[in-house]
């Protein structure tokens, strides 16, 4: 379902070229959920932004179900993020004019895939019925966190990126949202690659890779 093969990227910083991914290959099947490790600065999140087309890579490929993302103008990779990928942050990112229920259908809305049933299905299992008419501020930092969560599934993606999604939440709350979303990954069939610092979440997923050196070791 993606297959990432020899991706390199580099940066300019203070007239120096820092070489952050040196040759990356991986694979994710479908369904398959992988948990994403390495020390700071080992290029994780580069990683990801790549996979979503957020930035461009210097050489190497990447094929989401047959999309070649690499090679895909920028409007082309903005309707991918849109339709076929899911994206969640460690900041939660919601839009504050619009209350919980616009926010959870924003983006399947957009993509055209908006499924009023599975919409009740998310708000049910992700416990937000009582929160619809509320908006982001008004919610603690593990609710908002489902509800981005449940935005990036609405769409039903082939694949969901996390980079870090309960790093701002405390141990018990962290667990009970990637709970969540390891059941709702199930739920739609989609491919699950998640940054996480943590090794005892990581432990948590199907597969555990590190990126060490610009490199999965």
């Amino acid at each position: 379902m993606l297959s990432v093969r020899n991706l390199t990227k580099s940066y300019r910083a203070a007239g120096e070229e820092i070489a952050v991914l040196r040759g990356v290959d991986l694979d994710i099947k479908a369904g398959e959920r992988v948990a994403l490790t390495g020390e700071s600065g080992s290029g994780k999140s580069t990683l990801l932004h790549l996979i979503a087309g957020l930035d461009a890579a210097d050489d190497g490929e990447i094929v989401l179900d047959g999309a070649n993302v690499t090679k895909l103008s920028d409007a082309e990779r903005a309707a991918l993020r849109r339709g076929r990928l899911g994206l969640v942050f460690q900041q939660f990112n919601l839009i504050p004019s619009l209350n919980i229920g616009d926010n959870l259908a924003f983006q399947a809305r957009i993509a055209g895939r908006h499924d009023a049933a599975w919409h009740g299905e998310l708000v049910k299992r992700l416990g937000l019925t009582p929160l619809l008419r509320r908006y982001p501020e008004q919610l603690s930092g593990g609710q908002q966190q489902r509800v981005a969560i449940g935005r990036a599934l609405a769409t039903r993606p082939l694949l969901l990126l996390a980079d870090e999604p309960t790093g701002n939440l405390d141990e018990a709350t962290a667990d009970g949202v990637l709970a969540l979303t390891r059941d709702l990954v199930e739920r739609t069939g989609c491919g699950f690659l998640m940054v996480t610092h943590s090794a005892r979440l990581a432990a948590t997923l199907d597969r555990h890779v590190t990126l060490h050196a610009g490199r999965i070791a």
